[in-house]
């Protein structure tokens, strides 16, 4: 699409939050991105010259633009995530493979662990996000981390193997979060002398 076939659908494009797909002249979603303002940004790629020969070629390849306006800018996130998941889009580098938003996950374990993740998984643990910002996920995780004293090793901890022993790196953990530590009894080793 050319400076001045874009000029004629310019104004039509709305300013609200959204998600943009450029399609190429088979029909095809060659881009997908997210935008405050789908007009400006949309116009962005028009109105410059580019540096980047990627870019330059997306550009040159631009058949068809179409938009989605969503709510806020982190439901244009999610709803980017998703596109680029589902179609694959060939100028998308970004979130093409296994790399999504990070979740809070507390794992359905006796003794569960809490941390992050990126590939939630149907095992009965709890999730929460997604969300947006990974650097706030890890902030909140070490707050949580200060105030309560939570499992981090991931040996299996079954009842039969805490009564077997030699699992130091769980027992703090296990003493501090059980409901009633007085009711815990760390096992003892058994010695056999010949």
């Amino acid at each position: 699409m050319t400076q001045e076939e874009f000029s004629k659908i310019a104004s039509t494009i709305p300013l609200q939050p959204g998600i943009y797909k450029y399609f190429d002249a088979a029909g095809k979603i060659i881009y997908v991105g997210k935008a405050k303002s789908l007009r400006k940004r949309v116009s962005s790629y028009f109105n410059k010259t580019f540096t980047n020969y990627k870019t330059h070629e997306l550009v040159q390849r631009i058949h068809k633009i179409e938009f989605t306006i969503v709510n806020s800018e982190q439901d244009a996130f999610f709803l980017e995530n998703s596109l680029i998941k589902q179609f694959q889009p060939r100028y998308n580098i970004n979130l093409k493979d296994d790399k999504s938003y990070p979740y809070i996950v507390i794992k359905n374990e006796p003794f569960p662990r809490v941390y992050l993740t990126r590939q939630p998984v149907n095992d009965g643990s709890e999730y929460l996000g997604p969300y947006t910002s990974v650097f706030r996920v890890r902030e909140l995780l070490e707050f949580i981390r200060r105030a309560i004293p939570l499992r981090t090793c991931t040996l299996n901890l079954t009842k039969i193997i805490l009564q077997k022993g030699n699992l130091k790196c769980a027992w703090s953990t296990i003493w501090a979060t059980a409901k009633d530590p007085a009711k815990l009894t760390r096992p003892r080793k058994t010695t056999t002398k010949i």
